[in-house]
């Protein structure tokens, strides 16, 4: 009995962290796309510097899970629980590289005025950061109903990015000497699109973690 409330209180250590994660990922993408849509240089950098945190925190995550297997010896699904939050903290890692990416197109932009307005990204963003909140969610309730919805919502961010491609070319065709920072907004675009990708990563890993078995949401 012992032992298990050790693995227990463990454990939900470790959700605690993944939810942090999660929040600090959410927050980052939202502020990371008002510097891009402000032109505020002083924001993209707070978000540049503020990533360390979360590269800490997967730290935390990969110490506490790796203590937990050691001294606890888990097998079968309490196994699974600490190796999908190893795979989990190291996605989320990287969608916050991806928002320090959106906020170095910021600085890239060096206070160029936006060559129109920003629709698709801001509502890529939304979409992507539901499917953030609700990923994490799937974990922690184990509900595979929520993670399979990651495939539906990856789904409509890959047709808003397919939008942005097709009307930027466009508009590169049209305004040649804006075309440099058409290809930024497009690395942003393609930023975000990943973030989903690695969002529906976590719903894949919380069917894992259910099921015993790797699907493909994607299919």
């Amino acid at each position: 009995m012992i032992r298990r409330k050790e693995f227990d209180e463990g454990l939900e250590e470790l959700r605690v962290l993944l939810r942090q994660m999660g929040q600090h990922v959410s927050e980052a993408l939202d502020r990371a796309i008002t510097s891009l849509k402000t032109n505020d240089t002083e924001l993209a950098q707070e978000i540049i510097k503020n990533d360390a945190a979360l590269n800490q925190m997967e730290e935390n995550i990969l110490d506490m899970g790796s203590s937990l297997i050691i001294k606890q010896q888990p097998v079968a699904k309490d196994l699974r629980r600490i190796i999908v939050a190893f795979k989990i903290s190291t996605d989320l890692e990287r969608m916050g590289d991806l928002a320090s990416d959106v906020a170095k197109v910021t600085l890239r932009m060096e206070g160029q005025e936006l060559i129109k307005p920003l629709v698709d990204i801001p509502q890529m963003a939304e979409i992507v950061k539901d499917m953030i909140d609700d990923s994490i969610t799937s974990y922690l309730d184990e509900n595979t109903d929520l993670a399979y919805k990651m495939a539906q919502q990856d789904d409509k961010v890959d047709a808003l990015y397919s939008k942005m491609i097709t009307e930027l070319y466009s508009f590169m065709m049209n305004s040649p000497s804006q075309a440099s920072q058409a290809m930024l907004l497009l690395l942003v675009g393609r930023y975000i699109e990943r973030v989903g990708d690695h969002a529906t990563n976590i719903g894949e890993n919380t069917v894992y973690l259910v099921t015993g078995q790797r699907p493909d949401l994607n299919q």
